[in-house]
């Protein structure tokens, strides 16, 4: 599978920008956990939020790596298939971040 010049520079833009908010999502899931942990509430919705954002700051971190080796390779299978794994990467941190928000704000504060 063969990617045109054109097709293969908006794969790299958008793997670059992926790139950046992913790395961005991942710190400000740690310093939700900081902000949680600050608050010193060791009710079980707090336990539950604070564990979806460590794990969601995990799975950032992971789709930033995979990004990284994505952006490096130079064969395009490989490259394309870790594309799809940051996506989904990406899209399950991004989901379990904004659960994350939602049980803050519905059983927290």
């Amino acid at each position: 599978m063969k990617l045109s010049s054109r097709q293969n520079t908006w794969a790299r833009e958008e793997l670059l920008h992926l790139l950046s908010l992913s790395g961005t999502l991942a710190g400000l899931c740690i310093t939700g956990v900081a902000l949680v942990h600050t608050l010193g509430r060791a009710t079980l919705p707090a336990t539950v939020a604070d564990d979806a954002l460590a794990i969601s700051a995990l799975l950032f971190l992971v789709c930033t790596y995979t990004i990284f080796v994505a952006l490096r390779t130079k064969r395009t299978k490989l490259a394309i298939a870790l594309e799809q794994v940051a996506d989904v990467l990406f899209l399950l941190a991004l989901t379990g971040m904004v659960t994350s928000g939602f049980i803050m704000v519905y059983t927290v504060w």
